[in-house]
């Protein structure tokens, strides 16, 4: 059985799917994904985000823990959508050489998530702190257009 093809919420089928790379003839098959659209995809999956609206902004919260502000990429593409990556490795310089892992449930490796930017927002002014190990990337909303004043004109008898 593949298990490279089951979505199952499954901490161990998580690091499986990450540990087996797929074989090479499906990089070069028309009907077949590439390797890269399946990692990207992964590590959409795999980076769960929390969307909050403001009455002056929009929030989006990331969980990062571990990450350095150098290990993650926030962009604006295309003018209207917001793309967040970045990379976790493991830290495998403290590991002795006889030590070994009996279970590995922390994702590692690359993560991303893209999200489409409502037409009311400011993208020239957009901040991302990393606080306690999550990200908060905060988009401003543009202020709503002025709406149309009535001016009364009196009515004079000639």
């Amino acid at each position: 059985m593949d298990f490279r093809n089951l979505s199952l919420e499954n901490p161990l089928i998580s690091t499986l799917h990450y540990l087996v790379d797929l074989p090479e003839e499906w990089e070069n098959s028309v009907n077949s994904p590439m390797k890269s659209f399946v990692r990207d995809t992964r590590a959409m999956a795999s980076t769960p985000a929390d969307i909050k609206e403001l009455p002056s902004a929009y929030e989006f919260m990331l969980d990062v823990p571990g990450l350095k502000y150098s290990d993650i990429n926030v962009e604006i593409k295309d003018e209207n959508l917001l793309v967040i990556t970045g990379e976790r490795l493991r830290n495998d310089e403290r590991d002795e050489e006889d030590s070994k892992y009996l279970r590995i449930e922390r994702r590692m490796g690359k993560f991303m998530r893209k999200f489409t930017l409502p037409e009311n927002v400011n993208v020239e002014v957009i901040s991302a702190v990393c606080r306690e190990g999550v990200l908060t990337v905060t988009v401003e909303k543009l202020p709503p257009p002025e709406q149309n004043r009535t001016k009364k004109i009196e009515v004079k008898i000639a």
